[in-house]
């Protein structure tokens, strides 16, 4: 059974958040989340892929040479290791990545889109675009905008500082040059 929580108990085990901040949490929590899950529908719908598929060939595409070890591929996404590895073995699977060994690193394994898989993102790519305009951009200002994209980046900048060094190393869009060029 569920242990009753009195409000007041609530309130000290908040943090001292206020309501108006667990309503922006709340709101934010729920539009990232079906914004996903729509946009995701949506690559299933037109292209016939997932965000993650999406999302790995994006990375892959705007990578130096177009190829990145899977420990970095990670990083860049945020996601676990084991999650990239199962995601690139069923894209492997499908033709859409190929992996090859390090020459230099006998443990490293470089990731890269095959042609299919550049097809495949170049073909997903406008209906996508055109979809993230639709649902988020075209309902924000240019005040929204730039404010949504300032918060990103501090929020980002305090999650993920070793993600943000290493799209810099990489010569990839940086969460901090988003910022700058807004």
């Amino acid at each position: 059974m569920f242990a009753m929580v009195a409000d007041d108990e609530l309130s000290e085990a908040d943090g001292g958040l206020s309501d108006a901040d667990w309503s922006v949490w709340r709101d934010v929590m729920a539009m990232t989340s079906q914004l996903a899950r729509e946009l995701d529908r949506r690559l299933q719908s037109d292209a016939g892929i997932s965000h993650a598929d999406y999302s790995v060939l994006l990375v892959l595409q705007r990578a130096p040479e177009h190829q990145l070890r899977t420990g970095e591929l990670a990083e860049l996404l945020a996601w676990e290791k084991s999650r990239v590895s199962h995601q690139v073995a069923r894209m492997e699977a499908r033709g859409l990545l190929e992996r090859a060994e390090c020459p230099t690193d006998g443990r490293g394994t470089w990731v890269s889109p095959t042609d299919a898989g550049r097809r495949t993102l170049l073909a997903a790519a406008r209906n996508h675009t055109a979809t993230i305009r639709e649902l988020f951009f075209d309902a924000l200002g240019d005040d929204q905008r730039l404010a949504m994209g300032d918060a990103a980046v501090r929020v980002l900048d305090r999650l993920s500082p070793a993600a943000c060094e290493l799209a810099d190393e990489k010569g990839m869009m940086s969460r901090t040059r988003v910022r700058a060029s807004a």
